[in-house]
C-alpha cells in the first residue's frame, strides 16, 4: 500500500481522531496519539490544523458529513417535521448525548459552545430544518413573520435536549407533542 495523499489521508486523520475522542475523550487526546492512529507524523497534522481544538472541530464535522440526514418532503410542514425529528431522534440523538459528554473539555478550552461548533459543520451551508421551513412558507403553511430564529430552531432544539437529557432515541410521541403542541401552534 502505497503512502496516502489527499482526501484519503484527511480521511483518516480525521477518523482517527473522532476514535481517539471516543475512547479517550478530548482531555486525554492528544496530537500524537491522533498521529500515531492515522499512521502519520505530528507535523502532518499541524499542517492541516493549527492546534488540537481545530483537529478537533474538524473531526465533528467530518463525522456528521459522513452520514447526512436529508430532509423530508411529505409534502406538509408537519409530515416533513415529524419524519426528520424521527429520523435525527434515532440516528443523532446517542450522537449527541455522547457529543456532549466528549465535548465539555472542548469547549471549556475553546470557549465556544454547541452552537459555534454547529456552525463549523455546517459551514455556509444551508440547514435541512431552512429547508422545511422554506417549503412550508412557499405552501403558506406557516406565517413567516412569526418564524424568528428562535422559533424556527424550537423543534430541533427540544429533540437535541430531550436525546441529551435521556440519552435514548426520542421517543415518538414526544417528537409529536414537540411539533403538534409546541411548535405549529407558534407559527401559524
Amino acid at each position: 500500500m502505497g503512502r496516502r495523499r489527499g482526501e484519503a489521508l484527511e480521511a483518516a486523520i480525521l477518523e482517527a481522531a473522532w476514535d481517539e475522542l471516543t475512547e479517550r475523550g478530548y482531555a486525554n487526546l492528544t496530537v500524537d496519539s491522533v498521529a500515531r492512529r492515522a499512521g502519520t507524523s505530528k507535523p502532518v497534522l499541524y499542517r492541516r490544523w493549527a492546534d488540537k481544538q481545530k483537529l478537533i472541530g474538524a473531526a465533528v464535522a467530518h463525522r456528521n458529513v459522513i452520514g447526512p440526514i436529508t430532509p423530508a418532503d411529505t409534502g406538509s410542514l408537519r409530515g416533513d417535521l415529524i419524519a426528520t425529528l424521527t429520523e435525527l431522534g434515532e440516528r443523532r440523538g446517542p450522537f449527541l448525548a455522547q457529543l456532549s459528554l466528549l465535548l465539555t473539555d472542548y469547549f471549556a478550552e475553546a470557549g465556544t459552545s454547541f452552537a459555534e461548533l454547529r456552525e463549523t459543520i455546517l459551514a455556509g451551508r444551508r440547514s435541512g430544518r431552512d429547508e422545511i421551513l422554506e417549503r412550508a412558507i412557499e405552501r403558506g403553511e406557516i406565517d413567516p413573520a412569526k418564524l424568528t430564529p428562535r422559533i424556527a430552531s424550537l423543534p430541533f432544539d427540544l429533540l437535541r435536549g430531550e436525546a441529551m437529557m435521556t440519552l435514548r432515541p426520542v421517543a415518538p410521541e414526544m417528537i409529536e407533542e414537540i411539533v403538534d403542541t409546541i411548535f405549529l401552534p407558534l407559527v401559524r
